[in-house]
């Protein structure tokens, strides 16, 4: 693959958590979060993308998501499941990202607000259709996502050089 194709990312934030007595990295979801996390595995599907790697935060709710989710794609992508995403910001998500081998066009990451939402709005650089306008009237609740484009290699990701794609929500 030429490192000028166009490649995607998906941010995907955790679905909605439940607030039992444990440690925040330990929260499982809730029960509306199970069926969010299975609505936007469907319409990540939807998306005809097919990912080659998803990098998922090691918090227990991350964790549900994905595998709620993954449950509806036709296959799946390789899966690392990253302790840096938890708590991460913006800049420390561009620095994983960076890291990501070139051989892997589209990307998934399933993380926490307010890095996921930031990391929509600092690397979009502009947008297709109403995509950026639902993104800010709706915020980035749980269980959303955002699609990205940008041309390059990985290492060249940085705030600006993409283009949001598409945005979803489960009340979209």
């Amino acid at each position: 693959m030429s490192v000028a194709e166009p490649r995607r990312i998906v941010l995907f934030r955790h679905a909605k958590a439940d607030w039992p007595q444990v440690t925040d990295h330990e929260r499982p979801l809730a029960e509306r979060g199970r069926l969010d996390a299975a609505e936007a595995g469907r319409r990540l599907v939807d998306t005809g993308i097919s990912f080659d790697l998803t990098l998922c935060s090691t918090a227990v709710r991350t964790r549900e998501t994905w595998k709620l989710a993954v449950h509806e794609f036709p296959h799946r992508p390789k899966t690392v499941y990253e302790e840096r995403i938890y708590e991460a910001s913006p800049g420390e998500l561009i620095a994983l990202l960076n890291e990501t081998p070139d051989d892997a066009r589209n990307l998934l990451l399933i993380g926490h607000n307010p890095g996921v939402q930031g990391l929509a709005d600092i690397l979009s650089g502009g947008a297709e259709g109403d995509a950026l306008t639902r993104m800010h009237r709706r915020g980035f609740p749980a269980a959303a996502f955002a699609v990205l484009h940008f041309d390059g290699p990985w290492k060249s990701l940085e705030p600006g050089t993409a283009r949001l794609a598409d945005y979803w929500a489960p009340s979209e």
